[in-house]
Formats: C-alpha cells, structure tokens, sequence
C-alpha cells in the first residue's frame, strides 16, 4: 500500500515511509536486504513475528493458507511468474477490454457510413444518444462495483460481456431515435463498472507498481481496438445493400456476435482469484504451491490491506459512505472529470469532421489511424517515464499542456486552411499523452485499503464518464462543422485543469509534510506504540504517504 511501512527486519527499523516511497521501490529494498546473487536468505525471526504480528490476513481470506511471512524466492523465479501473470492474466483482461472498446466505439464508425441519415436522425439527437449512454454508463458504475464486489469479478465481468454484446447485435434494428436512446441507454447501463472491475480483479495478482504499467498496456489494448476497429469498419461497412441492410447495420451485427463469444469463453477461462484456478473445466490449476505462495506473499507484503476483505465480499452502507466522503482523493476524482473533456469533444466528432472535410468513409476510417499510432507511444512513453522518474501529477499534466497547444491552433487557423492540414492538426491532438493509466494507479495507491479502494475506482470512472457526458454537448449543431465556438470553451477548460494539476500536488505534499512532522518527532518506541495500537485506518494512518 502506498505509504505503509515494508516488511520490517526487526523492531528498530519500524520507520515512516518516505513521500515519494514507491511500491516497487519497497520490493526492491526488500530484495537488497535478503537476496545474494539469485538466492534470497531468510528473513530474521523478528522480522517473521512481526508480519504475524501486525500482517496476519483474516482466517475469511481466500488465500490465507498460502500466506507466510518467512516465504522467500529468488528474482528470476518472480521474474518468470510475472510474465506468466502477464500471459494469463493482463493479456485476458486486455481482450475482454478491447471487446468494450469494439462495442462501445463502432458507434463513431457507423456515423462514417451515414447513419443518421438513414435513420432520420441529427447530430443534436447523436448527442443526446451520447448523453443517455454516459448518464446511465455513469450511474452504473458504483453499483456494478457492489456486484462484482459480492459475485467475484471472475464471475460479473462475463455476464457484463455477454449482456452487453446482445444489446449491440439489437442495435441493428434502430429505425429512429427512441430506439437508438433506448439502445445508448442499455449499453451504459451494462457497460459501467467493467473497467473498474476489471482493474480489482487485476490486483489480486499485481502490486501496485505492476498494476500502473499493466493498466497503460490496458488503455493501449483501447487504442489498438481503435485501430482494429477502424480497419474492420473500413471493409465490414462495404456490406451495404446486402440482404436489404445498410452497413452499419452489419458493423453491429458482427462485432456485437465477435465479443459475445469472447464474454462466453471469459466465463470459463477466468478463475476467481490466484488460488482459486482449479475448477470443473481446468483439474489442473495454473499455478503450483510454491507459485501461488509467491504471488500471494508478494501482493500482500506490498499492500498487506489487499487480505482485508475476500474476494466473495460485499460492501456495508458504512464502507461505501466512509469511502465517498474520504477527501483526500476528491482532488484526484477532479482531475478525472477535467482532464478528459476536451479530448473526449473532439474524439466524439473525429470522423464527422473528416467526412465535413471532404473524404470518403473508407478514407476517413483509414485516417483515424495515425492518431491511434501516436496515442499508443505517447501513453507508453508518459507511463515509463512516470515510473522512472517517480513523478506522476507533474508528468500527467504535460497532457493538458499539449491538447491546450493543438486547440489554440484549431481556433486560430482559417477555415479554408488545406484538409491535410486539418487532418494533421485533429490526429496530433488525438495522439496526445495519455495520463488516465498514472491517475488510476495514483487513485487506487492513495485509497489505502481495499474498501475504499472499491468504491474510489468507481468514483473515479464515474468523473471520468461525466466527463465524457459534457464533452458530447460541448459541439452543437449551430457551431458546425468546425466549431470555433466550442474550442473556445474547451480552451477554458483545460486552462481550469492545469490549475487544478499545480493544486493536487500541492495538497498531497502538504498532507505528507504535515503527518512527517509528528511521525518523525515521535520516538521509535511511539511509533511502535501507534502502528500497534491505532484506530486510524488506510490513508488516514500517520505512518501514510500519498504518491504524487
């Protein structure tokens, strides 16, 4: 857990975690103190009793008979087990991801092939569409999140999957807007709290250093769903006329039966959890005995709450009340909702405007691309980069600088200017760096336990979603087709959310600085006293510190 002290070699080593103290950075310490060469040593019998003592998980723990505070192995033994995670797991959750990403983004492909022409629609009814999906996608994200929380996400994510991908094979049958309202409406409503989902169930097998480079291959499994997508588009949408259906109408019957089948072969391949991968369909589970205590003593040596509660438990009333109204990651919640308006806007309205500019639906399907090339390395780049350098705030809001740069542009060029041009202003503003992967991990670090935890990813998703909820009324039909109007307002915005960046790092470095210096007048045998006996609980603890 972000903040809390690592595993201790004896008493006198009970210290505060310093400010910028990373996950990784404690599993590496770790490592220097008990490994030579590939062997690790074991640790000392004080270091054992005092895990025992102060990290022992709860006996309603699903993996508590893998748990062993003397537990030991080498780096190429973890090495290994965490690319087979990454093949067994983030791999999974990446393609269940993209078959999201294909349903709920091949709306932008179907507009490419004259949709709302063929169903007597206008772009005023497209954005309150838009609308409906987001307001329900949003509503849903918390109580999806209860519902994973009870069943097991291992069990929730596939019914989500399959659900969903019935609802996009019946958008075939929209003749007008009731039926494409009511079609936006259902997806959202099905589709909310996947994301979030998904990431619980990814830290059940990753710490939480993993998790953030994990979660930038997730958000780039979404861009390269993009890219698929608008190659399938590009031929799929050719269909049209056959057997008396316009293309689109193909592009959502055959995408919606392709992630159907993902969702069906999701409910038998995912296991609920790390000791949990036997069962009916596999006798032989993924793991042996030593591997599953690897994983298990590894992720909770990292974050010790992650045992607080099994992954078949719900959340009380109290749990859920006491998270929403945690503060400290209010800023956090805030940055979600500004910082993807603007390029949420003009994503919304990417192949509109390049049909307004004069290409072809195969063209502008295949003109989509480069920007989705470009957003894959940037999103990598500012992930990396965030790890190496150990700076996450300041890097994430280089985004806001460079989408700030292409809007100015927009606004200021003459409307004639040649469409390459255009075309290359909006694919550099599309391409820009991609923080969402730095903010999420900083949000689930920063809860400090796994109920707050819960419901702060869904928080979070759910600013993120309203954020996607304003940027589809931000473009208006009387601003058309290159909208000054609402690139203006959208220049506002991330003026207002660059502001809010330099604020959030200064509220964690002030909440950091104020616990520091009680925690570091106190004695060693104070501290011992409060970690021992206090009623504080995660990110409320003295010996906390919040990443930034």
């Amino acid at each position: 857990m972000a903040g809390l002290p690592p595993p201790i070699t004896d008493l006198h080593n009970v210290t505060a975690a310093t400010p910028n103290l990373e996950a990784e950075d404690r599993r590496v310490s770790d490592e220097e103190k008990y490994q030579t060469d590939s062997q690790v040593s074991s640790p000392s019998e004080s270091t054992v009793e005092l895990q025992k003592r102060w990290y022992e998980p709860p006996d309603s723990y699903e993996s508590k008979h893998r748990w062993d505070p003397a537990a030991t192995w080498t780096k190429e033994e973890e090495t290994k087990l965490r690319r087979r995670l990454d093949v067994r797991v983030a791999a999974v959750a990446c393609l269940c991801f993209a078959a999201l990403q294909l349903d709920r983004g091949n709306i932008t492909n179907a507009l490419s092939d004259n949709m709302l022409a063929d169903v007597g629609m206008t772009t005023a009814n497209y954005n309150t569409g838009m609308t409906i999906f987001y307001l329900c996608f949003l509503f849903a994200e918390l109580p999806s999140q209860m519902i994973s929380k009870k069943l097991g996400s291992d069990v929730w994510i596939p019914i989500q999957m399959m659900s969903w991908s019935a609802v996009a094979i019946g958008q075939v049958g929209i003749n007008g807007k009731s039926s494409f309202y009511a079609t936006r409406a259902l997806l959202g409503l099905i589709e909310g709290g996947f994301i979030a989902d998904t990431i619980l169930y990814l830290s059940y097998y990753y710490t939480a250093a993993e998790l953030t480079i994990r979660l930038s291959w997730f958000w780039v499994t979404l861009t390269m769903t993009n890219i698929i997508g608008s190659l399938l588009a590009a031929g799929i949408l050719k269909l049209r006329g056959h057997h008396g259906l316009p293309g689109w109408a193909w592009l959502f019957a055959l995408e919606g039966t392709l992630t159907f089948l993902i969702g069906l072969w999701a409910a038998f391949y995912l296991p609920a959890g790390p000791t949990q991968t036997k069962n009916r369909f596999r006798k032989k589970g993924w793991f042996t005995e030593r591997e599953e205590i690897i994983i298990v003593n590894r992720v909770l040596r990292d974050d010790p709450t992650k045992s607080s509660m099994h992954n078949r438990q719900g959340l009380s009333v109290q749990d859920m009340w006491r998270s929403l109204t945690d503060y400290d990651l209010w800023p956090l919640y805030l940055l979600g909702l500004t910082t993807f308006i603007a390029p949420a806007t003009v994503q919304a309205y990417f192949t509109l405007s390049l049909k307004n500019l004069g290409y072809s639906t195969f063209q502008t399907n295949l003109l989509t691309i480069p920007s989705y090339v470009l957003f894959i390395i940037m999103n990598l780049s500012l992930a990396f980069t965030s790890k190496r350098v150990k700076e996450r705030v300041g890097l994430s809001s280089l985004s806001s600088c460079w989408i700030l740069i292409f809007l100015i542009v927009l606004i200021t060029i003459p409307d004639n200017t040649n469409k390459w041009a255009k075309w290359a202003v909006l694919s550099l503003l599309q391409g820009y760096p991609y923080p969402h992967p730095i903010l999420v991990s900083m949000n689930s670090m920063n809860a400090g336990s796994v109920r707050t935890r819960t419901v702060a990813s869904s928080v979070y998703n759910m600013a993120v979603q309203a954020a996607s909820l304003i940027a589809s009324n931000i473009y208006q039909p009387s601003d058309a087709p290159y909208y000054h109007k609402g690139n203006k307002v959208l220049t506002g915005i991330v003026v207002g959310n660059l502001v809010l960046y330099g604020l959030t790092k200064a509220w964690y470095i002030y909440r950091n600085h104020s616990r520091a210096k009680i925690w570091d007048s106190w004695t060693l045998d104070q501290r011992d006293e409060y970690i021992r006996t206090t009623k504080d609980q995660g990110n409320k603890r003295l010996d906390f510190r919040f990443l930034h």
